[in-house]
């Protein structure tokens, strides 16, 4: 039942490198080419390069040990700082893509070297198409036998949520790119080139509303996934000491979790062998479930 997010920084990593060395070679294709296309995309990598330093930092405050202003730890900073980078890619990437888009629509530029852009964006594709195998690959160990599109709406891990999504942006981006300036330069109208920096721009949006509306709802406060619940519903109903479980509540914060159970125990009645029964119970809960930080056990005779 390991938790550990090693998995997500080396996705976070690889993304990083690979967009730091995208948006350096978008970003001089854009200044040969003159296509805002381009230029769209090399600021949205600039984007994603940021994007990740955040959730990078984000990880690494949420492993704060927990203290008196924050008693269940910082385990949601996490959430926080994806819900930024979300903001971001709507801003940075979607917001700009658009304005340079219907700037060029009003005022188009022939496209220099084109051929160019063409390559760099071949050369984005196959290194975005890494970043998001990577990802991937990260995600099919803990997915399990979920669809992919059932683990995105049932997970909790917005690192890697956010990491998913703009490799999926990018990519889609990079082919729209591409197509534009394909076009433009076989009908020789540059306009194609403003028309795929607008597409890029919705696609963003799109993407970064995604991304935002999934982080807002565990910054609000969810439980533990479905799949997790029912695991330690299971286990709850399983141990001998646990005559009948009334109730029981999660909370997911971050890779952490809260977990009250109110249920009847299997006593004696006396204290001593109530609480001994509590201590081992718990200390059984969190041996299977190792990310279960803080944990509640009010025995009850009654639902």
């Amino acid at each position: 039942m390991s938790h550990d997010g090693g998995d997500s920084v080396k996705s976070i990593l690889f993304a990083l490198v690979a967009n730091a060395g995208i948006a350096i070679a978008k970003g001089i294709a854009a200044v040969m080419t003159g296509s805002g296309a381009m230029v769209a995309e090399a600021v949205h990598s600039s984007a994603d390069c940021g994007n990740q330093l955040l959730l990078l930092w984000g990880i690494k405050s949420a492993k704060k040990p927990p203290s008196p202003d924050a008693p269940l730890g910082y385990g949601k900073e996490i959430y926080f700082w994806s819900f930024i980078v979300s903001l971001m890619l709507f801003s940075l990437g979607g917001a700009y893509s658009l304005y340079e888009g219907i700037h060029k629509l009003h005022s188009p530029g022939e496209l220099k070297s084109p051929w160019i852009a063409v390559g760099v964006l071949a050369f984005s594709i196959l290194l975005e198409g890494g970043a998001l195998n990577g990802c991937l690959k990260a995600i099919k160990k803990l997915r399990g036998d979920s669809s992919l599109w059932q683990w995105c709406k049932d997970t909790r891990r917005s690192e890697l949520v956010v990491v998913l999504g703009e490799d999926v942006a990018a990519i889609c981006g990079l082919i729209c790119a591409m197509g534009a300036i394909l076009l433009s330069i076989f009908t020789g109208n540059p306009v194609y080139d403003a028309y795929g920096t607008i597409i890029i721009g919705f696609l963003l949006l799109f993407v970064a509303i995604m991304i935002a509306v999934k982080i807002k709802g565990l910054l609000v406060g969810k439980g533990v996934d479905p799949k997790t619940r029912e695991q330690i519903q299971q286990f709850l109903k399983n141990d001998e000491a646990i005559g009948e479980v009334y109730n029981f509540l999660t909370l997911q914060l971050g890779d952490d979790i809260m977990l009250a159970v109110k249920a009847k125990l299997n006593s004696n009645g006396q204290a001593a062998d109530l609480i001994s029964q509590i201590n081992a119970c718990e200390a059984r809960i969190k041996g299977e479930f190792p990310q279960v930080m803080w944990l509640f056990f009010e025995p009850d005779d009654k639902a």
